[in-house]
């Protein structure tokens, strides 16, 4: 029987993770009524920035340092005092109701909406009259504040504004999924800004690249042909706009149930792809295995990676409300066979009567872990999954067997452990080949992905640029390694100091295995004679 490699033995040491404690945030949803049409006015987030890079959103942001301190009146419509001391006993992120406001999260959705679109929430400017050069004002204060010469605060007290959220009506709270350690505990108000206010929203760079209005119908046929990437809220409050309005859809907005599967969030960023964040014992810092479902009447469950028989129960019984929704799965894909990807596959086998597929080169150590396969996955081969095409791709490098998808009709990749968005795979020889896997990142960057969907950490834009980067950074790696062999450092123990001196001493395990999978390259490649 083959000895387990290091990535594998550092699996069996980890642990759940627990997620830090999710980060309070606020987000504004202005709209307006032009005759019979509703529009909201939302905004594309730069694509450089780490968080939801290129995502379309509301305007909003994390609570800050001095919202607490920030004097604000009234209180938003759907909100009582009950709010200001919610009950203690934690809930699931998917049965939350109540908007908790903590100290300051009103003014941080006031401070969020003038920074990021330059609408103040002065009850002077909202209720009476403005004067001529209220925009001219506004736009001054708002270049300081950019410019890094103002505080809001400041502008506050300079100025003599208050804040009011007597416009501000609840409409829902949601969390981060637990893709990353990093996750915000968001509220959202909807917040009526008619066409006829002397300032309009606008958008001015740094976080933000553009904003618009636009009809929530518009914006979700956007969303379907894949022009733009949201979160599962902001989708949400677009359709339930678009259906019921802001009006009649409010118990709709604030019980956020309606967007559920079975005890997991509906989470659809492209369209026919579902995630489930499954809580995994995976290496830090991910704290868990994303699952994917991709297509319709043929859907493909991908790596159902639950840890225990709870989460495999949830899973499932997500999959069976998921298919009275259109997403049918008809059969259990594996990228590859390490633990933090397995767990659920003999239950999901079992309780929906599906068979398992896997490249032929993952067999044997699935085999070994009591899983066998009903067929082999072929590179190249394309699937109709009924939401278009699915193709699978051979990324060795990681594992030998390693597969990453790719739906077509998305130019999404799903890769499994060929990318992490939180931090570095790990190349263990001899199950890992270096020079397979500098092939495999620039194969699947070939295909041109538009969405990078990774087994750990969120999904990006910019899949294409990520994964060449990616080589790109190895390839560095490797210059270093080069540059201490010829130096003298022969040995990976003698060179590691030096060839991850950005790394702590403590990770230095894993690096050594990581330059001795350089070096095994450059022997092939005979650069170390």
């Amino acid at each position: 029987m083959a000895e387990p490699g290091l990535y594998e033995q550092l699996l069996r040491r980890a642990r759940l993770s627990a997620t830090k404690p999710p980060h309070p945030s606020a987000a504004v949803v202005p709209w307006r009524r032009i005759d019979d049409t509703v529009e909201v006015y939302w905004v594309r987030r730069n694509p450089t920035l780490r968080f939801m890079g290129g995502w379309w959103a509301f305007p909003g942001g994390g609570l800050d340092r001095g919202d607490a301190a920030r004097p604000i009146t009234g209180m938003p419509t759907g909100v009582d005092d009950e709010s200001l001391h919610p009950p203690s006993p934690e809930r699931s992120d998917t049965t939350m109701t109540d908007p908790d406001l903590v100290p300051g999260l009103l003014a941080c959705a006031a401070r969020e909406l003038f920074e990021e679109v330059g609408l103040l929430l002065d009850p002077r400017s909202i209720h009476a009259h403005p004067h001529h050069d209220e925009p001219h004002q506004l736009r001054a204060a708002r270049l300081q504040l950019e410019a890094g010469k103002k505080t809001f605060g400041d502008l506050l007290i300079e100025r003599g504004w208050s804040l009011t959220a007597d416009e501000l009506v609840f409409a829902g709270r949601w969390l981060t999924p637990p893709f990353a350690p990093r996750r915000f505990d968001n509220r959202f108000f909807l917040l009526e800004w008619p066409l006829d206010r002397a300032v309009q929203p606008a958008v001015d760079g740094g976080e933000l690249v553009e904003g618009e209005w636009i009809r929530p119908t518009d914006a979700i046929d956007r969303w379907h042909r894949g022009d733009v990437t949201t979160a599962p809220p902001i989708l949400h409050i677009l359709r339930v706009l678009a259906s019921d309005g802001p009006e009649a859809g409010l118990a709709r907005l604030r019980d956020t149930r309606d967007a559920n599967l079975g005890t997991f969030r509906h989470i659809e960023f492209r369209p026919g792809i579902l995630t489930f964040p499954l809580i995994t014992p995976t290496l830090p810092p991910a704290v868990g295995t994303n699952c994917y479902v991709v297509g319709t009447e043929h859907a493909v469950v991908v790596d159902p990676a639950c840890a225990d028989a709870d989460e495999a129960l949830r899973l499932t019984e997500a999959l069976e409300e998921a298919a009275h929704r259109g997403h049918t799965v008809k059969a259990i894909w594996l990228t590859h066979h390490h633990p933090d990807h397995i767990g659920g596959v003999e239950h999901l086998r079992e309780r929906l009567e599906l068979p398992v597929l896997a490249h032929r080169e993952s067999e044997p150590a699935l085999l070994r872990q009591g899983i066998r396969l009903d067929a082999h996955l072929e590179d190249g081969s394309r699937h109709d999954v009924g939401a278009g095409h699915l193709r699978v791709v051979h990324t060795p490098g990681h594992a030998r067997g390693h597969l990453a998808f790719f739906h077509e009709p998305t130019k999404s990749l799903l890769c499994g452990d060929l990318a992490s968005t939180l931090s570095t795979i790990v190349i263990d020889p001899p199950e890992g080949d270096m020079d397979a896997y500098l092939h495999s990142l620039e194969h699947a960057a070939s295909l041109g992905p538009e969405v990078l969907m990774p087994a750990h950490g969120p999904i990006v834009l910019g899949a294409t640029h990520r994964l060449r980067t990616l080589r790109a950074h190895r390839l560095d790696r490797e210059a270093k390694i080069l540059e201490a062999f010829r130096a003298g450092a022969t040995t990976a123990e003698a060179m590691v100091a030096t060839v991850y001196d950005d790394v702590p001493s403590p990770l230095h395990g894993v690096a050594l295995r990581q330059i001795e999978a350089h070096l095994d390259r450059l022997k092939r490649l005979g650069e170390l004679a």
